[in-house]
């Protein structure tokens, strides 16, 4: 399917480019340098309404259209991975608060999540639990009016810095989500540094130790953790992540071509190579393959199809493997200036990896994807042959 991009999406795409390089791009280095975001770019991105963008305006959003969703988040995966990390994380949050919460949650917490004055976690992994989503061991008790909680959460993004939290947990032995805020009793976080990649996404360890809420923090319904609201958040996230590595595998291609063509070697630009230049059409073409699946995955998603998760998967397993082999063929191509830790397709390398790790590693995409493959059918399925 060709996906041609209408007159408004394009000038988006031509705005949120601006917006990357001018706000985005200087923040890149510090952030993955001190391992932290600056609230002052979070309160940027509020402001030029990048967070929530797609929740009605009444919600606080601006109402994109996916697409255009999708090209914003190339563009913050092309200057910087933790700011698409950390919309996608709110994103995650606030949608599943628009979709599934009651008014009284809509009313206290959507507007402050799209201005950036509340920043929002996506709780979910734990230290034995990945992937394996059924199996949270985070339990919650009813006690009165109140739901007590206890366990452990792992690897969240922004964890650090979060002021309200998502939390999945086993309750009456069913999977259910809660808000849970940063100030309650028996919430306690520890900082998460030294990672590979993503480094500036704050990430933290949350141990709930009879942390006591209201049944009032409950999302949706008891049972609706998993099926309803982790389902539809995870997608949001696998859905960002693959056009950030869209725009990931677009800043390796344009940072290696333009060092091979300022890089002489043996009396000529190393682009003339034609080793380079096999390692740089490569780049192109991945990248150009990877946002294709991306628009088809966007475009279905807009049709209201029945397989746009499945299609999701697949743009998300495809980009980010086109995202580490290109970060990989630029370090090669910038030689000892791509490893230096100043380098910046250093951090995209680094980055890179950690992209086939979140919102489902890639093996699970791998065994998702070849379940679902053998109920896809050929595009001309229900088409009547001409004679």
């Amino acid at each position: 399917m060709t996906t041609q991009l209408t007159t408004q999406q394009r000038q988006s795409w031509a705005s949120f480019r601006k917006f990357a390089d001018t706000f985005i791009a200087p923040e890149a280095e510090s952030a993955d340098v001190h391992q932290v975001m600056s609230r002052g770019l979070i309160k940027e991105l509020g402001s030029a309404g990048w967070i929530s963008s797609l929740l009605p305006e009444e919600a606080g959003g601006s109402s994109l259209d996916m697409i255009s969703y999708g090209l914003m988040a190339e563009e913050m995966g092309r200057t910087c991975q933790n700011v698409r990390n950390f919309v996608a994380c709110a994103d995650m949050v606030a949608h599943t608060i628009w979709k599934w919460g009651t008014e009284e949650q809509k009313e206290r917490w959507l507007k402050g999540i799209a201005s950036g004055e509340v920043i929002a976690s996506f709780a979910l992994t734990e230290p034995k639990v990945g992937s394996d989503a059924k199996s949270v061991e985070t339990v919650a008790v009813a006690d009165g009016s109140d739901i007590v909680l206890t366990g452990v959460k792992k690897w969240i993004s922004f964890g650090e810095l979060a002021d309200i939290f998502l939390i999945f947990a086993q309750y009456e032995g069913k999977h259910t989500a809660f808000l849970v805020e940063r100030d309650t009793p028996g919430l306690s976080v520890e900082p998460l540094q030294g990672l590979l990649g993503l480094r500036g996404s704050s990430l933290g360890e949350i141990t709930l130790d009879g942390c006591r809420v209201p049944a009032s923090s409950m999302v949706g319904v008891p049972g609706g953790g998993l099926v309803f609201v982790a389902s539809t958040a995870l997608d949001i996230g696998r859905y960002s992540t693959a056009w950030g590595c869209v725009g990931l595998a677009q800043a390796c291609l344009e940072t290696a071509s333009r060092y091979a063509q300022d890089r002489m070697q043996y009396g000529t630009a190393i682009i003339d190579h034609q080793l380079v230049q096999r390692m740089l059409a490569d780049m192109l073409t991945g990248t150009t393959a990877a946002r294709l699946l991306c628009l088809e995955a966007g475009a279905v998603k807009i049709q209201g199809g029945m397989d746009a998760v499945n299609r999701t998967l697949m743009a998300k397993y495809f980009a980010s493997t086109t995202a580490n082999r290109a970060a990989a063929d630029a370090v090669q191509v910038l030689g000892a200036y791509g490893i230096g830790t100043d380098s910046p397709v250093g951090r995209l390398f680094r980055d890179a990896k950690v992209m086939e790790i979140i919102e489902g590693t890639s093996q699970l995409h791998q065994s998702m994807l070849g379940t679902w493959s053998a109920s896809v059918q050929h595009p001309t399925a229900g088409a009547t042959p001409t004679s």
